[in-house]
């Protein structure tokens, strides 16, 4: 990755600044929740949602964006529920880790169909289907023009895939943290059930923590807070979103630690 356009801030994260080639992020960590590769299905994964995610990838990719993907399971397995109808906590994560590991080879499929290549790196060995997680060749991998997706959570129980998301942006030095979602934005109640309710344009991240905001658990927003790294919530329907979030364009709900005016 050329230093054109990026900086690196005192904690060392990166800091995004539009460059000659209009991009105001050169590297970001998309987030991608399980339920999100369901497409109409009910269950398990939809071979054209995903052909759909994976062309806004090439698309944001083709660019000269560096892309990471962190994406869940709660397609196919999810822990916690598990848990709360009597198994034990620690089994439940594991069996919902190697949920994302089915998404993230269904993602690298889809993704190299639409010509990007693509490498998989889980946080549990299992060196058959994907690489081993290692800091330095996930940012090798992405600086030789490779999407790199991250599986397996962080290979810890109690921990959940925004918090895997948050970790790897900031061990990647990621720009900007994506959370793709089925709605536009960051709003104060529910906007399915509640058609009144507010979105917000700019949140700060002690915002989100303070009202208890559930789009990410509060591990991730103080891992994002204590680093300096912007997360920002968008609706992953719209087909060109990543594109614009990329090149700085005012997309969804952005949360960073300097709310910045407009509707908070």
């Amino acid at each position: 990755m050329t230093d054109a356009g990026r900086a690196t801030g005192p904690a060392g994260e990166a800091v995004a600044s539009a460059g000659a080639n209009g991009l105001r992020y050169h590297r970001i960590l998309l987030k991608l929740s399980g339920e999100a590769l369901l497409g109409e299905r009910q269950y398990g994964v939809d071979p054209t949602f995903c052909a759909f995610i994976a062309q806004q990838v090439a698309t944001v990719h083709a660019m000269g964006v560096q892309v990471g993907i962190v994406v869940g399971g709660g397609n196919i397995f999810r822990g916690l529920a598990a848990s709360a109808r009597g198994m034990d906590r620690a089994t439940g994560d594991y069996i919902g880790m190697l949920a994302t590991v089915m998404n993230g080879l269904a993602l690298q499929d889809a993704i190299e169909r639409a010509g990007v290549p693509v490498r998989v790196m889980s946080a549990i060995a299992m060196n058959e289907i994907a690489e081993p997680y290692i800091r330095r060749r996930a940012v090798r991998h992405l600086e030789k023009g490779r999407v790199a997706i991250f599986v397996a959570g962080t290979g810890n129980p109690y921990f959940t895939t925004d918090t895997a998301a948050a970790l790897r942006a900031v061990e990647i030095g990621a720009e900007v943290l994506l959370k793709a979602t089925k709605v536009d934005g960051v709003y104060d109640a529910d906007p399915v059930s509640v058609p009144t309710a507010t979105r917000y344009d700019y949140l700060g991240y002690q915002d989100v923590l303070r009202d208890q905001l559930k789009v990410l658990d509060a591990a991730a927003v103080s891992l994002c807070s204590e680093n300096g790294l912007p997360i920002v919530v968008f609706d992953l329907n719209a087909p060109d979103n990543v594109t614009r979030v990329a090149r700085g364009d005012r997309v969804g709900t952005l949360i960073s630690a300097q709310p910045m005016g407009g509707n908070r």
